[in-house]
C-alpha cells in the first residue's frame, strides 16, 4: 500500500474486550511477568477469542482511515511480558523482585542463565494480521534496554552483555517478524527516559544490534508512562532523546500532546521520520479535527510533513473503546486536513 504525505499510525495498543480481559484488573498494573488472570476465556478458547478481537481492533483502525495499523496488542498483557518471559534463561514461574525508589515492589522476569529466543513468540501474530489487511502492517516489540532494565539479573557478571543478548533475541524475532509480512517494526524503549545514564552507556548500541539486517522501516518508541497508570503532569521533555538521532533506527516515536512537549525537539532528531503524539489520552474527551490539524501543524513548524507521522500519545488500550475510535478517526480526520494544505 502506497503511503500519502503524513501517513497516520498508532503506537501499538488497542482496547481490549470487556468480554475477553479483565480491564479492571489491567487498570492496576503493567504487568513485567505473565498474568493470566487478566483473560475471562478459558485455555482452550482464548487463541481462538483473542483472534475475534483483534480482527475487531484491525478493522476499527481501517474504519478510523489509520494508514498504518496493527493488531492492537489484542494477545498480550502488556507490551513487553509476552516476549520477556518466553525467552531461555528467563525462570518465568519464579520471578524476581525490584524495588523503585519509592519503594514499590515489582515482579520482575529472573534472569538465571544465558538469554537465547528459541522459538518464535508474535509470528503467528504478525501472519494473521498480514491476513487479514491490507493496509501497511506494523508490529511491535519489547526494546532490549527496556526488557534488561525490566529484569532481576541472577546470572550475568557484565550488565552489557545481558543487555546485547536481550538485543540479539530481538533481533532474531524481528527477522522472523519481517519475514512473516511486517512491513514495519518497532521496538518499545519507555526505560531510556528512567535511567538516562545507563542508557547513554549502551542503548543505541543494543537497539543497533536488535534491528542488524531489517530491511523493512524501523521505529523506537518512547514514552513518559500510561496516563490511566500513571496519572498527573507528564515532563515536557525527554532526558534521552537526541541521542537516537544516531541509531539505526529509521523512526522514531514521541508522546506530544499530553506532556504539552517543545516541538524543537524534531530539530535534534533530523533525519529521521517522527511519529508525533497528538491525542491526549489523558483526556476522555474525543479530539476535533480540528484540534488533532493544529497539533500536527505545530509539529511542522519544526520539521518538513515528510518526517512527520501523526499519531497517538502511549496506552491506547486503557481507553473505551468508542473513546478510541473517535479519537482515531479524528486523528486520520486532522491528518487529512493538513494533508489537504501541504500537498
Amino acid at each position: 500500500m502506497t503511503l500519502p504525505i503524513l501517513p497516520t499510525t498508532v503506537v501499538g495498543s488497542y482496547p481490549q474486550p470487556d468480554w475477553l480481559a479483565n480491564r479492571k484488573l489491567l487498570s492496576k498494573i503493567v504487568p513485567r511477568v505473565r498474568l493470566t488472570d487478566l483473560w475471562r476465556v478459558s485455555e482452550e478458547y482464548l487463541e481462538q477469542a483473542q483472534d475475534d478481537a483483534t480482527v475487531v481492533a484491525i478493522r476499527d483502525m481501517e474504519r478510523a482511515g489509520i494508514d498504518i495499523v496493527t493488531d492492537g496488542e489484542i494477545r498480550r498483557e502488556s507490551y513487553s511480558n509476552r516476549l520477556a518471559t518466553a525467552l531461555e534463561g528467563v525462570d518465568a514461574d519464579n520471578p524476581g523482585e525490584i524495588v523503585s525508589r519509592s519503594g514499590a515492589v515489582t515482579l520482575v522476569p529472573r534472569v538465571v542463565g544465558r538469554i537465547r529466543r528459541t522459538h518464535a513468540v508474535e509470528v503467528r501474530d504478525m501472519q494473521f494480521l498480514r491476513a487479514n489487511t491490507d493496509r501497511t502492517a506494523k508490529i511491535t516489540l519489547p526494546g532490549p534496554f527496556t526488557m534488561s532494565q525490566q529484569a532481576k539479573n541472577e546470572f550475568y557478571k557484565d550488565e552489557e552483555e545481558m543487555v546485547m543478548d536481550f538485543a540479539a533475541a530481538v533481533n532474531a524475532e524481528a527477522k522472523d517478524l519481517e519475514a512473516a509480512g511486517a512491513d514495519v517494526i518497532q521496538l518499545d524503549e519507555p526505560w531510556l527516559r528512567n535511567n538516562p545514564e545507563l542508557a547513554r552507556r549502551w542503548a543505541v548500541k543494543a537497539i543497533d544490534r536488535a534491528l542488524d539486517g531489517i530491511t523493512v522501516p524501523t521505529v523506537v518508541h518512547l514514552c513518559f508512562g500510561y496516563a490511566a497508570v500513571v496519572p498527573g503532569e507528564k515532563p515536557t521533555g525527554y532526558s534521552f532523546l537526541a541521542e537516537l538521532a544516531g541509531s539505526r533506527a529509521d523512526q522514531i516515536s514521541i508522546e506530544a500532546a499530553q506532556p504539552h512537549l517543545d516541538l524543537g525537539v524534531l530539530a535534534d532528531l533530523a533525519p529521521k521520520k517522527v511519529l508525533v503524539g497528538v491525542l491526549d489520552l489523558s483526556d476522555p474527551a474525543v479530539e476535533t479535527p480540528e484540534v488533532v490539524a493544529d497539533r500536527i501543524r505545530a509539529a511542522l513548524k519544526f520539521a518538513p510533513p515528510e518526517r512527520i507521522v501523526p499519531a497517538p500519545d502511549c496506552g491506547m488500550k486503557y481507553l473505551p473503546r468508542a473513546t478510541a475510535f473517535g479519537k482515531l478517526k479524528a486523528l486520520a480526520d486532522g491528518a487529512a486536513i493538513v494533508r489537504a494544505e501541504v500537498s
